[in-house]
């Protein structure tokens, strides 16, 4: 066995040098004697296959115009500590680049587009930056990548972030127009308006530009939404196997949300959004991410959740589950309207057909379906009537919605191409109709009130119908539950 010294400092003291030049005192002792830090950026990301074409893309939209679009700001979450930061969508998909405050131009008034990315240049040991600045500071933050690290991962030239005000000033003088993507980064939108002064217009066209590139998926980012589904999938199949202890907790809803962001952790970034776990008159609310109730015998849980990756591509997947295992005769009658409509719009998708065809197909069943309950007494037709506003008053939202790297993706593309124009193969989107009796509502029967289902699916549009990428998590009410079932075991 080897001994050690018994003085306490043995195991950690600095063995001695004949030579040794004495260290510099002060701020220069904190700069001094580092070795070089081992690359940041070390696996080849494939996102970076893809970035030149669609930069090339936007600059044929686009032409004889200056493009600025940045990647965020950390943002302040209190005092001082901050949010978790996540790169804007439309810069990551334009270059796969995730530092925040950084800026791409993608300048296209020379005839041939040309991009620079504008980043924080690493610490370095020349300024007090390293070891002082807690928000980018290496000693704190870890190392960044160098400028020629990232020019080289990611293919495109990058500069400075202290050039970019220089360079910005110079571009706009031959540009015909100066374009930003707003909001992101309030430095950036202010610098902007004041070199373009009065002639800075704050618009939306490159959003809504960005945003109708950004609609059909190729195989690649269909690869990523299915691996976001996947994991999505596994979560669902985590909390049904917990589903027993979050029943004894007092907050179930809040231990069943855990327990998904546990696995969205592990195989993702994180939940793609804030989860949604209502039980009972909960579910009833859209937007219910408090999650702090129990699980009660003889109620509906409403999971509404998803995985983000690190590419940004996320899932969205609802499901509504019987907090004992078992849907009694009322739950099971309302679940299979809701899951009749769903199945009706799903069968609607293909492409060449309206994005408005299934959301229609998906309201006319559940038109039907109020009609059997007894709720309506007028026909399907005069259900259907957007004035009428009969189905709002329980179905509330749209039937689904694009899906991509934002979970609403793309809903700044022109209505033509979205929203009134025709599907096409490689949208992606969700299926998602739903029924919500408020516990207040005083025009349903008793029995009802306090109900909401929900059921939501993510799907692939093909040229002759659709893939459902979440197949694997049962949606009928008998498969439903043999699947918590086994998972109780």
């Amino acid at each position: 066995m080897t001994t050690v010294d018994a003085h306490p400092s043995a195991l950690w003291r600095m063995p001695r040098a004949q030579n040794r030049a004495p260290l510099p005192g002060n701020g220069a002792f904190m700069l001094a004697g580092w070795g070089d830090a081992a690359p940041v950026l070390t696996a080849d990301d494939p996102v970076v296959s893809y970035t030149a074409e669609r930069r090339a893309r936007l600059a044929e939209a686009l032409p004889a115009e200056l493009l600025v679009i940045p990647t965020g700001e950390i943002r302040t979450r209190s005092n001082d500590t901050s949010f978790g930061f996540r790169p804007g969508t439309d810069h990551l998909w334009l270059t796969g680049n995730r530092s925040a405050s950084s800026v791409l131009l993608v300048d296209t008034t020379g005839g041939e587009a040309g991009a620079v990315l504008y980043l924080h240049a690493p610490s370095g040991r020349e300024t007090d930056e390293f070891w002082r600045n807690d928000a980018i500071g290496d000693l704190w933050v870890g190392p960044r990548p160098s400028l020629r690290e990232t020019q080289d991962a990611l293919g495109i030239e990058c500069r400075s972030l202290d050039d970019f005000e220089a360079d910005l000033a110079s571009a706009a003088r031959r540009a015909k127009r100066v374009r930003v993507l707003p909001t992101l980064d309030d430095r950036v939108d202010e610098l902007v308006k004041s070199i373009c002064g009065p002639d800075f217009e704050p618009h939306l066209l490159l959003k809504s530009t960005l945003d109708e590139l950004r609609l059909i998926k190729n195989d690649w980012e269909i690869g990523q939404l299915q691996a976001a589904v996947d994991a999505t999938v596994l979560g669902f199949d985590d909390c049904a196997r917990e589903w027993s202890a979050a029943r004894a907790s007092g907050r179930g809803e809040r231990y069943l949300e855990g327990t998904f962001t546990r696995r969205a952790r592990l195989d993702g970034e994180g939940p793609a959004y804030g989860s949604i776990v209502g039980s009972g008159a909960h579910a009833t609310t859209l937007h219910w991410t408090s999650n702090s109730g129990p699980l009660r015998d003889g109620d509906l849980v409403l999971m509404d959740m998803g995985v983000e990756l690190e590419s940004l591509y996320s899932a969205d997947v609802s499901r509504t589950l019987p907090v004992t295992g078992e849907f009694t005769s009322l739950q099971r009658d309302v679940y299979s309207i809701v899951l009749r409509a769903q199945q009706a719009g799903i069968d609607t998708l293909r492409a060449g057909v309206a994005f408005q065809a299934y959301q229609d197909a998906c309201a006319r069943s559940l038109s039907e379906g109020l009609i059997d309950l007894g709720l309506l007494t007028c026909s399907v037709d005069e259900a259907m009537d957007p004035s009428a506003l009969y189905q709002r008053r329980w179905s509330i939202s749209r039937s689904g919605h694009m899906l991509g790297m934002d979970i609403h993706d793309c809903n700044h593309a022109p209505q033509a191409s979205y929203l009134t124009g025709m599907l096409s193969a490689g949208n992606a989107l969700t299926v998602e109709p739903g029924l919500y009796f408020q516990q207040n509502d005083l025009t349903v029967p008793a029995e009802l009130r306090g109900m909401g289902i929900r059921i939501e699916d993510d799907l692939i549009v093909t040229e002759t119908s659709s893939i459902n990428l979440s197949a694997a998590l049962p949606r009928e009410p008998g498969e439903v539950e043999a699947w918590m079932a086994e998972r109780a075991r």
